[in-house]
């Protein structure tokens, strides 16, 4: 079962998500895809780790999600737009390649026998960006939102923390 899980910052994505894996496992995973920037990125990760009590595995790849084998696992996929980010990065900002290598990682990964709860942000909603970089990420951002949610069994939009079923 996978269930995309989408909305703007600080709508209430992960709550919601973690609410929901908890309901389907006593274990979930938590799976992690942030780089670490700098130090004030690397307290605001470890803060979140604190957050999550005992029940929870704790995973961090910030790319290569693939190589995780979790048969029959509930994991929370936080977040694609970070995960993405590193595509992006990696690819020198090239929208064609960061794709193409994001689709394919997903495919592999969502083929596994798990529930995976999915999160992202719906980034083109908001300012338009005022870069040509930040322009490229919403384009990329979206497509790639469309292709995990056209995968989906369930799409839910969060909006000031209320859910919305979408799918």
């Amino acid at each position: 079962m996978i269930h995309y899980i989408s909305g703007g910052q600080r709508s209430g994505k992960t709550k919601f998500a973690m609410q929901a894996a908890s309901q389907l496992s006593s274990n979930p995973v938590y799976l992690a895809t942030s780089r670490i920037w700098d130090t004030e990125h690397q307290a605001r990760i470890a803060l979140h780790k604190q957050e999550r009590d005992h029940q929870w595995e704790n995973i961090e790849e910030e790319k290569e999600v693939s190589r995780l084998i979790l048969p029959n696992r509930t994991v929370v996929f936080d977040c694609v737009t970070l995960w993405l980010t590193n595509f992006f990065s990696d690819s020198h900002y090239n929208i064609d390649i960061a794709l193409k290598e994001a689709k394919a990682e997903f495919d592999l990964f969502a083929a596994q026998e798990f529930n995976l709860i999915i999160i992202s942000n719906e980034i083109g909603m908001g300012v338009h960006a005022d870069t040509e970089i930040g322009r490229k990420f919403v384009d990329l951002q979206g497509w790639m939102n469309q292709y995990i949610a056209q995968k989906a069994d369930k799409a839910t939009l969060m909006v000031s923390g209320l859910p919305i079923t979408i799918k």
